[in-house]
């Protein structure tokens, strides 16, 4: 990663962790980079997992969570051509800041096919 990389928070590592699980992988199968890149500055709280962004791939799964300010976010787990982890996103409906991060069981599932 050519970006400055961080090293991955552990609510980030069990948010992944957790969205895997529900779609029935674990972090053996699609292992979890220890160094990451912020998007937007932190901003919504997306990173990058993967090695490159062009090699994307797919959605495993998208979930819906409420910010604390009320607001909707749309957190989409992303993989790439290699079939590793590329993204974990995140987008503020809003575009708004994220106040507030996840925990495991606050978000639900979203069918990939749902419109927004």
């Amino acid at each position: 990663m050519s970006q400055d990389t961080r090293k991955i928070r552990p609510q980030e590592l069990a948010l992944i962790e957790h969205l895997l699980g529900l779609v029935g992988f674990t972090t053996e199968q699609y292992p979890v980079r220890e160094d990451v890149v912020e998007y937007e500055d932190g901003k919504m709280g997306s990173i990058s997992v993967g090695e490159d962004p062009n090699l994307y791939d797919g959605d495993l799964i998208q979930v819906e969570y409420v910010d604390s300010d009320g607001t909707p976010v749309l957190i989409t787990l992303t993989k790439d051509s290699n079939n590793k982890l590329l993204d974990l996103d995140f987008w503020k409906v809003d575009f708004s800041k994220l106040i507030t991060y996840p925990q495991p069981h606050q978000v639900s599932i979203r069918p990939l096919d749902a419109g927004v």
